[in-house]
């Protein structure tokens, strides 16, 4: 078994979503009722780009979908992923492929190999936390306001 993953410290965390305007929301459902669907929408309302990439969807949240990682046509700050953990493996290649900054694994999507894979590729992780709770708890619109 590998090593558990351990996520970086609050004020790493804080001054990354602090830093940030990009996230590709991989799993954001259609559906209002979806945790993927009401954390993306406070995190667009926070001021955050939201960017939709799921398969066979045209648009969320009023921003255009895409079926990839790799068919997003503008730079992605973030990756906050909404996956089974089965599926991160081919999910942190296209992040390495991609040079993705960071990947922020919501909460249930644990998975602590792939976390490593991705922080050796020097990839910022975030495993098992909710970015919206996150956002609130550590505070940051006061750093993206100021």
């Amino acid at each position: 078994m590998s090593e558990r993953h351990q996520n970086p410290p609050d004020a790493a965390q804080r001054r990354l979503l602090a830093e940030i305007g990009n996230i590709a929301v991989v799993g954001l459902s259609p559906k209002p009722g979806r945790a993927s669907h009401f954390v993306a929408n406070d995190m667009q309302q926070a001021g955050y780009r939201i960017i939709p990439v799921r398969p066979g969807v045209q648009e969320v949240l009023g921003e255009p979908a895409y079926a990839r990682l790799a068919d997003v046509p503008e730079r992605i700050d973030l990756v906050n992923v909404f996956l089974n953990p089965s599926r991160l493996p081919e999910l942190v290649d296209q992040c390495i492929e991609l040079a993705v900054p960071a990947i922020w694994m919501q909460i249930g999507v644990v998975d602590h190999e792939q976390a490593r894979r991705a922080a050796e590729a020097g990839i910022f992780v975030v495993m098992d936390r909710c970015i919206a709770v996150d956002y609130n708890r550590l505070n940051v619109s006061e750093l993206r306001d100021a």
